[in-house]
C-alpha cells in the first residue's frame, strides 16, 4: 500500500499563491496516476487536478483551470499543486490521491485507492 502525506497548506490572502506537495512512500505500482481533490465545509469532495503516471497528461477542474498547475517528480515521489491567484472559494481541505491508470488520469474519486489525510487551505478576502 502507498502512503500519501500532504504539506504546504495555510492561510493566504486572495490573489496570492500557495504550493501544496504530496509525498508518497511505500511500494508504488506502475502506471500510478495522482490527483488532488478538495472539500469545503458542508460541501462534497470535488476534483481539482490530476496527472498521469509519466507526467505528460494533466487535467483540471474548470474552476481552477488557468490558475492551478500540477506536476510530479517520480524520482522524489512527490506531486505538487501550484495554486495561483487564489480566491476565497478555493478555501477547503485539499487531499492528494493515487491509483493505477493505464492511460492518463481519472477525475473520479472512486478510481483512486490511496488517499492522504489532507491539508487545509484558507483564502481570506
Amino acid at each position: 500500500q502507498v502512503q500519501l502525506v500532504e504539506s504546504g497548506g495555510g492561510l493566504v490572502q486572495a490573489g496570492n499563491s500557495l504550493r501544496l506537495s504530496c509525498a508518497a512512500s511505500g511500494l508504488i505500482p506502475n502506471n500510478y496516476a495522482m490527483a488532488w481533490f478538495r472539500q469545503a465545509p458542508e460541501k462534497d469532495r470535488e476534483f481539482v487536478a490530476a496527472i498521469s503516471a509519466d507526467g505528460t497528461r494533466t487535467y483540471f477542474a474548470d474552476s481552477v483551470k488557468g490558475r492551478f498547475a500540477i506536476s510530479r517528480d517520480n524520482a522524489q515521489k512527490t506531486t505538487d499543486l501550484q495554486m495561483n491567484t487564489l480566491k476565497p472559494e478555493d478555501t477547503a481541505a485539499y487531499y492528494c490521491a493515487g491509483g493505477r491508470r493505464v492511460y492518463g488520469a481519472s477525475i473520479r474519486q472512486l478510481d483512486y485507492v490511496d488517499w492522504g489525510q489532507g491539508t487545509q487551505v484558507t483564502v481570506s478576502s
